[in-house]
């Protein structure tokens, strides 16, 4: 089979799935968000003032984008490749001449779709609230695309360890929420003290965050070359991992 046919067959039907639903997609971040920037930004960041320099409300407006974007590529893979498991699809996929690094690439390609489908929803929606500028586009995007690549992987590993579907709800609702709204999302890593400070700097949302927010309003809490090398860095590895995993057949062959 041609590869390049399989990963397009792959891509288009991920992508498709979550066009398809929309209502449980991308409708759902659209309302909470723009409960997020009512109550934290135009409520209670009228009375915090300034955060980096920047007004509180400029100053979410990223983390926010950026957390839409992790949750939704990590709950896209794992959810779909999980349940092409459950269903006995993926044994369609073994059963083809398919490369390993196609299928990895075809689910990952729909996470990234929708993480970016949604982040770009979710700045829609807040220009309802505040004037979104954009100091470096290319910083933007490209740490937008290598956030949604990196958990689309994520979801990717979560989902061929998962044995129920209870498994694919333990590492984003013990882990990756609770990353994430300490990441920096609503606050600055400067205002934290000692060794809070210490510890938050062993997030590596934080740097994304940070970094997605140097592109947008032009502050930052961290280096950006940290912050790209780091992204980058787990994107390999989280690469490398999940192509063995297919090549071994762990979760799926027994």
């Amino acid at each position: 089979m041609n590869s390049g046919v399989a990963f397009r067959t792959i891509a288009v039907k991920e992508i498709h799935r979550f066009f398809r639903i929309w209502p449980q997609t991308l409708l759902p971040p659209a309302i909470t968000t723009a409960l997020y920037f009512l109550i934290f930004g135009k409520l209670i960041g009228a009375r915090i003032g300034t955060v980096g320099g920047a007004n509180y409300l400029d100053y979410i407006v990223p983390g926010i984008i950026l957390m839409s974007v992790i949750s939704h590529s990590y709950s896209n893979v794992v959810s779909s490749f999980y349940s092409t498991k459950f269903q006995r699809h993926i044994e369609e996929l073994l059963v083809a001449p398919v490369p390993n690094w196609v299928i990895l690439g075809g689910y990952v390609t729909g996470g990234i779709v929708r993480g970016l489908a949604v982040g770009g929803v979710v700045a829609l929606i807040s220009l309802i609230f505040a004037p979104v500028s954009v100091h470096h586009a290319g910083i933007c995007l490209s740490i937008a695309l290598l956030t949604a690549t990196l958990f689309s992987l994520a979801g990717f590993i979560n989902a061929v360890f998962a044995e129920s579907f209870d498994d694919i709800s333990i590492i984003p609702n013990f882990l990756l929420t609770p990353l994430s709204y300490l990441g920096g999302v609503f606050f600055s890593v400067d205002m934290l003290s000692g060794h809070w400070q210490t510890i938050a700097m062993g997030n590596p949302i934080l740097y994304m965050v940070n970094a997605f927010r140097y592109g947008m309003i032009g502050t930052t809490d961290i280096d950006i070359g940290l912050a790209f090398g780091m992204t980058g860095g787990f994107v390999i590895l989280l690469t490398l991992f999940s192509l063995y995993l297919l090549h071994k057949g762990v979760g799926i062959k027994n």
